[in-house]
């Protein structure tokens, strides 16, 4: 079974951080959200993978190469983004002949019973209960589980089960025949061809589709949304036997855990914590820092923030406010 990830988004709802990154390599509890789901997928046995990239595509397939050097991946390029059923089409070539495939997208934290999944006789979708699908692709099922009818994104919802982006198709043709129906006739939800739309065409004619709960799911594409995601994964670590690892000793410091900060970082004379990821090469002197994420190279001096993200390469000094500051930003307040 090949795992395809499509990670060809540009992220708009996360700038400006992504201008210069991609949305599947920010931090979040201490590594980037692409490697939560390599790591979650190989855990389960999956070792095929294959990576739908686009926008600063380069950046993700040179992370993924040198972070997992044995891992089993192939690239694609989606060249124009026209939504998430072209993307799969994109991979084409490299599933057209398998059994199974299972996709994944590239910006999704997800707690689930993979081997549930993984072990299905049908089909599946994963699902999660929200307080307003109307952001989200929406399945409709009945007791036994088995789907009846998804929707991309409905203006009037007849279910509260949003589609978290996980599939397990057994069906491979039919999805690829169902795609190039929706391309050649230019059906379009929201202005994209939807893998919502090719699901929904598959149940039409009779192919079976059974709903898979997730225990939790983080869409991490907006900077609240990435600051829960953080906080819950730390306050998960930390709740390990190990404790999420023990934290260097930095000069006159106080870590309130939980806490993770990268490597060969510099900090002094400040308050880290709780719920605040520092990545690599950090430096932070006389400031006080909670529930944030700041980036790799980042310099904070004399500063105090809370609820914010600070992109990497970014400078700020002498400011208390709550920031969205982007990569290779420099602010000095004084």
């Amino acid at each position: 079974m090949k795992v395809v990830i499509p990670v060809a988004g540009a992220g708009m709802r996360l700038r400006p951080h992504t201008y210069t990154q991609p949305k599947p390599l920010v931090p979040v509890a201490g590594k980037p959200i692409i490697c939560f789901i390599i790591d979650k997928l190989r855990a389960a046995g999956l070792t095929d993978f294959v990576f739908v990239i686009g926008y600063l595509g380069d950046k993700i397939k040179g992370f993924i190469q040198e972070t997992y050097p044995n891992l089993n991946a192939e690239f694609v390029c989606q060249e124009n983004r026209e939504g998430s059923a072209h993307a799969i089409a994109t991979a084409r070539e490299l599933i057209k002949d398998e059994d199974e495939i299972f996709i994944a997208f590239g910006d999704t934290i997800f707690e689930v019973d993979l081997e549930q999944m993984l072990s299905c006789e049908y089909s599946c979708i994963g699902v999660k209960k929200v307080t307003d699908p109307r952001e989200f692709g929406v399945a409709e099922y009945g007791d036994d589980g088995m789907i009846q009818r998804v929707v991309e994104k409905p203006r009037i919802p007849k279910s509260n089960m949003a589609i978290v982006g996980l599939y397990k198709i057994r069906e491979i043709k039919d999805l690829l025949d169902s795609i190039d129906y929706l391309i050649k006739n230019d059906i379009r939800t929201v202005g994209e061809y939807q893998l919502t739309d090719a699901l929904q065409f598959m149940i039409d004619q009779g192919i079976e589709f059974k709903a898979i709960p997730v225990n939790n799911w983080f869409d991490c594409g907006r900077k609240d949304v990435l600051l829960e995601t953080n906080a819950v994964l730390l306050d998960q670590r930390f709740r390990q036997p190990s404790g999420g690892g023990q934290l260097p000793v930095f000069q006159n410091t106080i870590f309130i855990q939980p806490v993770a900060v990268g490597q060969n970082c510099t900090i002094s004379n400040s308050i880290i914590g709780p719920h605040v990821t520092i990545g690599d090469n950090a430096t932070i002197h006389r400031s006080i820092v909670q529930d944030s994420i700041v980036g790799n190279f980042a310099a904070l001096d004399e500063v105090v923030l809370k609820h914010s993200v600070i992109g990497s390469d970014a400078s700020i000094k002498g400011i208390q406010l709550s920031l969205n500051i982007g990569d290779n930003t420099e602010i000095d307040f004084d």
